[in-house]
């Protein structure tokens, strides 16, 4: 027997934006910003300077007093806190498909609440996908603290994309910017992400692809490319200089990816983009390719890719 699937371009009940702790919230609000209305945002710190209102805004408090306790003792305390209000969170997470959570790792509310968060969506059927920025190499006790988090959300999300705050910086530095604002790859991903999930494009993604993809075993990142519809080339060297954590991108097993550009994009650009982005992936791999019409983009393509089945270097 042959099923079909129709899935139409999602609800933005269906999509949330979450930050946990103080740079995951900051990141979270700044791309909320960007795709308003297209989904919801829910801020989750025990500091409430990270919080904002709004109607499609959450606020989830991990209360106060993190702040008295020592270093080590506070993930374990976050994560207990983060537990403690399942029964909330469940009641949001209930109409929720897909979860974009920004995180900082090293500090306790988002090494011991993310992966909680995290949880908690994928037990509610949501597919979860994690940007996690690992600190600063010479705070060696936080890095400690980060990887043991980086080990546990990377087992809860469906893909966990690791971001090397000293390439964000680097890269803010060069723009003359703040690094806790330099958050424009966040933005674009995120902003790429649910225009990509919530708007019927010329070939249409939807969620069943999305899942087919974030099921391949080994690990995932995500990559944004901005640059000239004739130079798809520039595209991706943009997109490689992302402020990611090191990894080989060769031989993914499964690649999503998302071309969008102004009225003028032609299918012939789409498949140049196409073809170089995914020309160094494994000879079997999933390739799944949507395309669509961004009248603001003018003389510009923007590529959003999600790689899975990428094996442990």
């Amino acid at each position: 027997m042959e099923m079909h699937h129709s899935v139409g371009a999602m609800d933005s009940s269906n999509i949330l934006v979450a930050g946990v702790g103080g740079i995951g919230c900051s990141w979270a609000k700044q791309a909320h910003v960007k795709c308003r209305g297209s989904a919801h945002l829910v801020l989750i710190d025990a500091d409430d300077s990270s919080f904002t209102t709004g109607e499609d805004v959450h606020v989830l408090r991990l209360g106060h007093a993190l702040d008295s306790v020592g270093c080590a003792a506070l993930p374990p305390l976050a994560e207990q806190r983060m537990r403690g209000l399942s029964t909330l969170t469940n009641q949001m997470l209930s109409s929720t498909e897909l979860v974009i959570l920004l995180t900082g790792l090293g500090g306790g509310v988002g090494t011991g609440a993310a992966h909680e968060f995290a949880r908690q969506a994928r037990q509610s059927g949501a597919i979860v996908l994690a940007v996690a920025a690992l600190p600063f190499e010479h705070q060696s006790t936080r890095m400690e603290i980060a990887m043991e988090g980086l080990e546990r959300l990377e087992k809860t999300a469906h893909v966990t994309v690791r971001l090397s705050l000293d390439r964000l910086a680097r890269q803010a530095r060069e723009r003359g910017q703040l690094w806790q604002m330099g958050a424009e790859w966040i933005e674009d991903l995120v902003d790429g992400l649910v225009r990509t999930l919530m708007r019927m494009g010329l070939l249409n993604l939807d969620l069943m692809d999305l899942r087919a993809i974030v099921d391949q075993t080994g690990e995932a990142t995500m990559l944004v490319g901005v640059g000239r519809p004739d130079d798809p080339r520039g595209i991706l060297e943009a997109a490689l200089k992302a402020p990611l954590a090191a990894m080989d991108v060769a031989g993914a097993k499964g690649c999503l990816i998302q071309v969008e550009g102004g009225l003028g994009m032609t299918i012939g650009q789409v498949n140049a983009v196409a073809d170089l982005f995914t020309s160094a992936l494994d000879t079997d791999a999933i390739v799944i390719l949507g395309a669509r019409v961004s009248e603001d983009l003018v003389d510009t393509i923007r590529v959003v890719t999600l790689l899975a089945g990428i094996r442990p270097s």
